[in-house]
């Protein structure tokens, strides 16, 4: 075995699903659970956002047949450390995401990256764009979770969209695959 694949493999042993959360109605905040099942095509069974079509509110207010680019969201735990450091309250599930994830640098992904979760696989559409629900939450969490760089440019830090590719099901421990679409990669932008 080569350096490369021995690093690669103990980085893929550090990838994990810490948590996984659902909610049937569009609360801001989802529960924790034993398990989630993850349908290809539909997303998250028993979750509010659960359909081949747009599901959040201001999506189906615009286009009801839009597709659905936001099945599954997922947000890296390390985050809530960030946020814990500056001193805000945030545990999985707080934010909405459907699975909290350590290990996986998911803001940097391409678009078109698959993530293989036991049997399930998720493709990786976009970064969730974080709104004012996340004020209401926590009174200016939303500036700790959308800044802009030395440039200028908007920086999204909420987490990452994606589409179920692979029915499965996920639970906390899992160890997560990432895989990389072929080159050219794109840049993750809100979906």
């Amino acid at each position: 075995m080569t350096k490369t694949e021995s690093d690669d493999s103990a980085n893929a042993l550090a990838r994990e699903v810490v948590g996984v959360h659902r909610s049937d109605s569009h609360d801001f905040s989802k529960r924790s659970q034993p398990f989630v099942d993850l349908v290809e095509g539909m997303g998250v069974e028993g979750d509010a956002h659960f359909g081949a079509t747009v599901k959040h509110r201001s999506r189906v207010a615009a286009d009801p047949s839009a597709p659905n680019l936001r099945q599954v969201h997922l947000i890296h735990c390390e985050l809530f450390d960030d946020l814990r450091a500056a001193g805000y309250d945030v545990a999985p599930g707080d934010l909405g995401e459907n699975i909290t994830t350590r290990g996986v640098a998911l803001l940097d992904l391409p678009v078109g990256t698959r993530m293989a979760i036991g049997d399930a696989v998720i493709t990786v559409t976009g970064l969730r764009n974080p709104c004012q629900q996340i004020n209401d939450f926590r009174e200016g969490l939303l500036k700790q979770v959308i800044r802009r760089d030395e440039d200028g440019n908007v920086v999204r830090l909420a987490g990452i969209m994606g589409i179920v590719s692979r029915s499965g099901r996920v639970e906390p421990g899992a160890a997560i695959r990432v895989e990389p679409p072929p080159l050219p990669h794109h840049p993750l932008t809100r979906v």
